[in-house]
């Protein structure tokens, strides 16, 4: 029960962080849907699916957009995975820490790129999105996505249905977790519209800014940890 205690107390883990990745997220997927080129550059499946229309209809340049961001999504797992196998074991900053260092710097300049570059824009926040995702996997001890709703749809309709079976009152207090990080991430995503509209490519600003605000709790919870005898 105490080791269970501590896993929850994680700071990767608190559903503050993670409400604020799942903002992020959703911004970051109506941004690159709405101003740069229609490409879901966080949610994968979609521009698989769009890739293989596009193949279908010989519009090669078009699928060739898909792919792109669909590579640079997987080189960002492997990159995190490469972060994190440099750095976990030395202490100091935190891999997850860096991981969302890279992804503010990247998502910062993409504010600053012309629509000429729309490609190399949604594979950086494809990138950097992977990395987000590979970085922050849990919420409160239970797997969750930032970047997409799809499994955390599945786990809080999961979660619900055995609170409603077993009267788990845990299981309900984890279908809550889930189902309010799927309203942040639509929030986040609707927030670009007026976003773009007001900011136009600039608007990925706003972006930087919610991640910004993660690192500095990540941090802080981070120190507070330590302080307290917590994991490290």
């Amino acid at each position: 029960m105490a080791s269970e205690q501590i896993e929850r107390r994680l700071p990767e883990e608190a559903l503050s962080l993670c409400l604020l990745l799942a903002l992020a997220g959703g911004f970051l997927d109506g941004y690159t849907y709405l101003a740069r080129g229609g490409v879901f550059a966080n949610a994968e499946t979609g521009n698989m699916v769009l890739l293989g229309i596009r193949l279908l209809q010989g519009e090669y340049a078009r699928a060739g957009a898909y792919l792109v961001s669909v590579l640079s999504f997987a080189l960002g797992i492997w990159g995190a995975e490469a972060i994190r196998a440099a750095l976990e074991s030395r202490g100091g900053l935190r891999w997850r820490q860096t991981t969302l260092g890279m992804e503010i710097a990247a998502v910062t300049l993409v504010a600053f790129l012309p629509k000429e570059l729309d490609m190399l824009a949604n594979c950086m926040v494809a990138f950097t999105s992977a990395m987000q995702i590979e970085s922050f996997r849990r919420v409160e001890g239970n797997p969750y996505a930032s970047t997409m709703c799809t499994g955390d749809l599945r786990s809080g309709t999961e979660q619900l249905f055995h609170c409603w079976q077993r009267r788990d009152r845990k299981a309900g207090r984890n279908a809550v977790d889930y189902y309010g990080v799927i309203a942040v991430f639509i929030v986040g995503a609707a927030s670009g519209v007026p976003a773009y509209e007001v900011l136009g490519l600039r608007a990925c600003l706003v972006c930087s800014g919610l991640l910004l605000v993660s690192f500095v709790l990540l941090t802080v919870k981070a120190g507070r940890g330590k302080g307290d005898g917590g994991p490290r």
